[in-house]
């Protein structure tokens, strides 16, 4: 029961670090900012997660419910001093250990204790459920901003620092925004949010590389601590197309203040759109030509694309399957002049019987060449380049 109520303190105060954080944001707004902070917050943001509806429903039942308890505990207790004072004549009764009072203060509290702790327990539970997730994010603190893993779902790959964004730090080492250039979002603008798809059960596993910190959207309803050396867990399922904000919830260094979380969330086919989008730039910066291969870096990479693109074709040992011929050993393979493979490769060969794959990048097809020319008993020892292959693409 004690964890429970422990639960609820800690939404409670999550709930009044976001208000304090708004309250000193908004100083400098003229506005409320849709997902964030509003100007003279008094309540909890607006929920878009059903875990948040539960969380501000019990916020506000057990507040009143203690509020009852306050206003009946004293209105009984004043009564009693002002109608039974000595002043007017009354004299005190004379009783000890009544069985009556006793039950009766020992059984009310501890029914209205049971209630309020079974109804928390309900929310409780239901926030640590974080099974058959769609989409799972490893969330990283750092001193001082986030760095984002999606390692499960579509977007599968995708892995990106999200800092404080440049000029709003500037604007902050400059005394913050002037009288007349309000900025709503001041302090809460990172250069690259976290996306997620709307409707969708997104987990988040959260941990830190230095210090703790702690991952905390209040329209979700979610504030998880990230340790070092530990892995936790929360999850959320937005409601709402948006854009919502929150911040670090844990004191961790200097640069606290400057740890904001974005989190924007798409349509699933705006989603689809923006993982495609990332997907190309991962590529991008994948395929640098200028990027020089070790040996054993081209032979990890080469055994992916293997793996992926050749072994409908060729057998996993490189052996001849049908009328296609083996790699191991082939005179193409072995042969010291790499050109001609590549532009096997390239091109294709045998009237299709061999397809192109020249849509595959640079840097697949020298690591698959790569690989083939150095493993089974081939051990030629040659290591082709990204640089190899797109001199041959012109």
């Amino acid at each position: 029961m004690k964890s429970v109520f422990n639960w609820v303190t800690s939404l409670m105060l999550a709930g009044g670090t976001w208000g304090l954080s708004a309250a000193l944001t908004s100083a400098h707004a003229v506005k409320d900012l849709p997902g964030g902070p509003a100007v003279n917050q008094l309540n909890l943001p607006p929920a878009v997660t059903q875990i948040a509806h539960e969380q501000q429903w019990l916020h506000w039942f057990m507040l009143i419910v203690c509020t009852v308890v306050f206003v009946a505990v004293f209105a009984v207790m004043f009564y009693s001093i002002w109608k039974h004072r000595k002043s007017v004549g009354h004299k005190p009764a004379q009783f000890h250990e009544s069985v009556a009072v006793e039950i009766a203060w020992t059984l009310a509290p501890f029914v209205i204790v049971v209630v309020m702790g079974l109804m928390a327990t309900k929310t409780v539970v239901a926030m640590k459920d974080t099974t058959n997730a769609d989409l799972t994010i490893k969330v990283t603190g750092m001193q001082w901003k986030w760095g984002y893993d999606y390692i499960k779902g579509e977007g599968e790959g995708i892995a990106f620092v999200s800092t404080l964004d440049s000029a709003h730090r500037a604007l902050s080492d400059a005394g913050g925004p002037k009288a007349g250039e309000p900025v709503d979002d001041y302090l809460l603008k990172v250069d690259q949010p976290l996306v997620v798809p709307v409707g969708k059960k997104v987990r988040i596993i959260t941990t830190a590389n230095d210090v703790i910190h702690a991952f905390m959207v209040p329209a979700f309803g979610i504030k998880q601590d990230a340790i070092p050396g530990f892995v936790r867990d929360t999850w959320f399922r937005a409601e709402k197309v948006g854009d919502y904000y929150g911040q670090c919830a844990e004191l961790c260094g200097k640069e606290h203040a400057y740890m904001p979380i974005h989190v924007k969330v798409v349509s699933p086919e705006d989603y689809s759109v923006w993982v495609a989008a990332e997907m190309k730039k991962i590529a991008a910066k994948a395929d640098d030509p200028s990027k020089v291969f070790t040996l054993e870096e081209s032979l990890k990479l080469g055994e992916k694309v293997y793996a992926k693109n050749c072994v409908n074709c060729h057998k996993p040992e490189g052996k001849a399957i049908d009328n296609v011929k083996a790699l191991d050993g082939a005179a193409v393979v072995l042969d010291a002049d790499k050109t001609k493979q590549i532009a096997v490769l390239l091109n294709g060969q045998n009237n299709g019987a061999m397809p192109a794959w020249n849509t595959l990048s640079n840097t697949d097809i020298a690591a698959v060449i790569t690989y083939t020319k150095n493993n089974w008993s081939n051990k030629t020892g040659q290591v082709v380049q990204p640089a190899d292959v797109l001199a041959m693409r012109k």
